[in-house]
């Protein structure tokens, strides 16, 4: 599938890639390419054939390197709260019950950065750049980099990066823990892919589940933490798939997991 600003691969691995295509404007997320994500992610949700999502950027130069500017450039304040009191881009992700990876293959910039930070796990090629350029136009992040930031790389870290709006390179944002994985820039595409396929492997309810419990350690206090964790682990002990698990390990083989 693809339109004029996103491209939507599927692949046998049980992942998909979803590839924003604007590379002539460094891949930066205008409305078009706001709503085709949530579109798509719509869509893949129930799709069983897809248990991991990938986001990428079209083109070697960028990821998503911000927002559109002149798309806002004139909005009135009261117009800009409106834009963002609907649906959100970067919401959807963090709340995607698949896990999800951001494959930064360039700029992460502004609203790109946020976009990264949304997902679950994100994987740098070396030559990518990250940063939080908010305040050189006189404004804060406004899509979840406030929160999500400190939450990643602590307090102030996250206050370095937004303070100054300087950049890093993927290997200061290893160092700080904003991405995980650092790989050649010729490695990028194969080792996500590998990553994809790896996590696409396993039992669909056990990766929702593990990504709810996570989840919850930076919402709750570590005792109710704990005790939620138990409720979903007894979810998970319950199912089909922790049957066909246990089968296929004393079987030698490999599982086939279903979702249930």
């Amino acid at each position: 599938m693809q339109d004029e600003s996103m491209l939507l691969e599927i692949h046998d691995g049980g992942y998909a890639v979803l590839r924003v295509n604007r590379p002539e404007r460094r891949n930066a997320l205008d409305a078009g390419v706001r709503e085709a994500i949530l579109r798509i992610l719509d869509r893949l949700r129930d799709d069983d054939s897809v248990r991991v999502v990938v986001f990428t950027g079209a083109g070697p130069k960028a990821f998503i390197a911000g927002a559109d500017i002149g798309e806002f450039a004139e909005r009135s304040a009261i117009e800009q709260r409106a834009v963002m009191e609907r649906r959100r881009v970067f919401d959807a992700i963090a709340a995607y019950p698949k896990p999800t990876i951001a494959m930064i293959n360039g700029y992460a910039l502004g609203g790109g950065c946020e976009l990264a930070l949304a997902c679950d796990v994100r994987i740098a090629a070396r030559s990518a750049k990250l940063g939080q350029p908010e305040i050189k136009l006189g404004l804060i992040p406004g899509g979840g980099g406030t929160q999500r930031l400190p939450r990643l790389v602590g307090y102030g870290q996250a206050l370095r990066l937004i303070l100054t709006g300087e950049m890093i390179d993927a290997e200061e944002a290893a160092r700080i823990g904003l991405v995980e994985l650092v790989v050649d820039d010729d490695q990028l595409e194969a080792r996500t892919r590998e990553m994809a396929t790896s996590m696409a492997a396993h039992s669909p309810l056990a990766l929702r589940l593990a990504k709810d419990a996570v989840r919850a350690a930076l919402e709750m206090p570590l005792g109710a933490g704990v005790r939620y964790e138990r409720e979903l682990f007894v979810t998970a002990f319950g199912s089909e798939d922790r049957r066909e698990g246990v089968r296929a390990f004393l079987e030698k083989r490999r599982p086939e997991f279903h979702g249930r």
